[in-house]
C-alpha cells in the first residue's frame, strides 16, 4: 500500500483571540516601526505518515482520528488537512 504525509494544520475559527499571535506581532514585529506586517496567526501542524490505497482514504482516516481523540476543539478551531504521497 502507498504512503502518504499527511499535515493537519489546527488553528483558531475568526474572531476567537489568538494571544500567540498577538504577542508575536506587538513584541516582535511592531518593534520595527517600518514593518508592513499587519496581523499574525498562530497555528499547531501534525504531520501523519499513513499507509492508505489513495489520496482521499488518507484524509478521511486523518480527519476520523482528530475527531475521535479531540486532538482539536471543533468549537474554537479548525483543520486544514494536506496530503502528498510519501
Amino acid at each position: 500500500m502507498p504512503m502518504f504525509l499527511v499535515s493537519v494544520i489546527i488553528e483558531n475559527k475568526p474572531g476567537i483571540a489568538d494571544p500567540e499571535g498577538d504577542t508575536i506581532l506587538n513584541d516582535l514585529v511592531l518593534k520595527d516601526k517600518k514593518t508592513t506586517v499587519k496581523k499574525v496567526k498562530s497555528a499547531k501542524m501534525l504531520k501523519f505518515h499513513i499507509e492508505a490505497k489513495n489520496e482521499v482514504s488518507a484524509e478521511k482516516e486523518v480527519k476520523k482520528l482528530c475527531d475521535e481523540f479531540r486532538i482539536y476543539n471543533p468549537l474554537v478551531s479548525k483543520i486544514e488537512v494536506e496530503t502528498v504521497k510519501n
